[in-house]
């Protein structure tokens, strides 16, 4: 009897090991996570992978007519070109006052090349205001999860929003409106509403040290300091920069934000080792604050 059961316990250890991926197998680059997280998308990350000019992702591309946009002025969605890793999150990210899609166009397949889908957007008019632009950018989400050509590789319940300037303030006003959203980075962003204690995405604040048009010292930093001191949130001061920083290729604003939107997207913890401990000055960072560590 004895040696019947141990034979079957053989049996099913080895039915086990069969049956069950290796770790190493959990954590080749491309496969849709392990079982802790369904949402992980990539290989573990390093310090080069976050400043690279592109991701592990081959990226595509597909432009949304501002004809077929309901809500906003149209744009380009960026996207992994493979769908073997499942859906993924997204962004749409909008300009700022003045401006057109093409000054924040670095950002799409710089980001869709770390696994997001991303939506680089034109606004109305290039005059509107930043609650304008907060409403642009969650109807843009809306077309994006709802009607666009790529909706089917995107997570609905995975979104986020970034924009420059004034299209930084309706990153604001949007994540306000739509606490559903899982991360929200204004990039040198105005508004003239400096207090916003109602937000409860996880939010990175961007100022430039040079900022002239948006100074820090009556934008970003408020903004910063008036979010919920509960809420996952950081700031980084650009050293050395301007307000139109973020229209150019920006190694240190490409790596933090990946790992923000990871991070809380995501919810890839992976990426907590860039955010946490907090990132030290240095020639490119003025200042960086923030609550650490970030909760799951």
């Amino acid at each position: 009897m004895k040696r019947h059961l141990a034979a079957a316990a053989t049996t099913a250890a080895c039915l086990t090991l069969l049956l069950t991926p290796s770790a190493g197998a959990a954590g080749t680059a491309g496969t849709a996570g392990t079982a802790a997280n369904p949402y992980e998308r990539g290989p573990a990350p390093s310090q080069s992978s976050i400043e690279a000019l592109r991701g592990p992702y081959a990226v595509s591309q597909t432009s949304v007519s501002s004809l077929s946009a309901t809500g906003f002025g149209g744009g380009t969605i960026y996207y992994p070109t493979s769908t073997s890793d499942g859906t993924f999150g997204a962004v749409v990210i909008s300009p700022g006052f003045t401006a057109y899609e093409s000054s924040i166009a670095w950002l799409g397949p710089r980001l869709a090349s770390q696994g997001f889908v991303v939506f680089t957007i034109d606004t109305l008019t290039t005059l509107d205001q930043p609650d304008s632009r907060g409403r642009q950018l969650l109807a843009a989400l809306d077309h994006l999860t709802e009607r666009s050509s790529v909706r089917g590789r995107i997570d609905a319940s995975r979104l986020g929003v970034m924009g420059h300037s004034m299209g930084g303030g309706g990153t604001l006003e949007a994540a306000k409106s739509r606490p559903s959203l899982q991360a929200a980075i204004p990039l040198t962003g105005w508004n003239t509403d400096k207090s916003w204690p109602e937000i409860t995405t996880p939010t990175l604040v961007i100022g430039a040290d040079g900022d002239t048009v948006a100074p820090v010292s009556s934008h970003s930093e408020p903004f910063y300091q008036s979010l919920p001191s509960s809420l996952d949130k950081a700031y980084l001061e650009l050293n050395g920069a301007t307000h139109f920083t973020p229209n150019t290729s920006n190694t240190t604003i490409a790596k933090y934000s990946v790992s923000w939107l990871k991070r809380f997207i995501d919810n890839d913890t992976r990426y907590e080792q860039f955010l946490c401990p907090l990132p030290r000055p240095s020639l490119t960072i003025e200042e960086y604050r923030g609550t650490c560590p970030h909760d799951s």
